[in-house]
């Protein structure tokens, strides 16, 4: 039993869509697209359709890429910084102190235009995707790669 799911070329196309309508990301990404049960993404090279993964029980292969949730798309770090410099729209810059708080798992207190999934920034560094609501943006930092460190 797989619990990935190789996505075809029409499911590929709906999360092009999704990312061009919510950052303006015009390029096409060249990889396979798995996603899980619980509406993970997951991407690798071409290569792997090469292996018979038929027999193996997988939960996740490649680089855990976003998540898709009411049809939006929730980009990891590694999402974000494969996409983010081809970006145009949803892009947010922090300042030092608003990247350190939200490396650190914090909330930011910042109030944007657009409500939904935004990609953060600091400098040339993408440092993940947050969702902007009311007058702050929501962290999804996961616990084991937060800072660990006091100011």
């Amino acid at each position: 039993m797989q619990n990935l799911k190789i996505l075809n070329s029409k499911e590929i196309k709906n999360i092009h869509n999704l990312l061009k309508k919510r950052f303006e990301f015009e390029k096409h990404l060249e990889y396979v697209f798995f996603l899980n049960n619980k509406n993970r993404i997951y991407i690798t090279n071409r290569d792997l359709s090469k292996i018979d993964t038929s027999h193996l029980r997988i939960n996740s292969i490649g680089l855990y890429f976003g998540e898709l949730h009411n049809n939006e798309i929730r980009l990891s770090i590694e999402g974000s910084q494969i996409i983010g410099k081809n970006s145009s729209k949803n892009v947010l810059e922090l300042n030092e102190k608003e990247s350190r708080e939200w490396l650190k798992g914090i909330d930011i207190d910042k109030k944007y235009e657009e409500k939904g999934y935004v990609i953060l920034k600091h400098n040339e560094d993408f440092l993940g995707c947050g969702k902007a609501v009311e007058s702050k943006i929501l962290n999804y930092v996961p616990k084991n790669r937060r800072l660990r460190v006091s100011d």
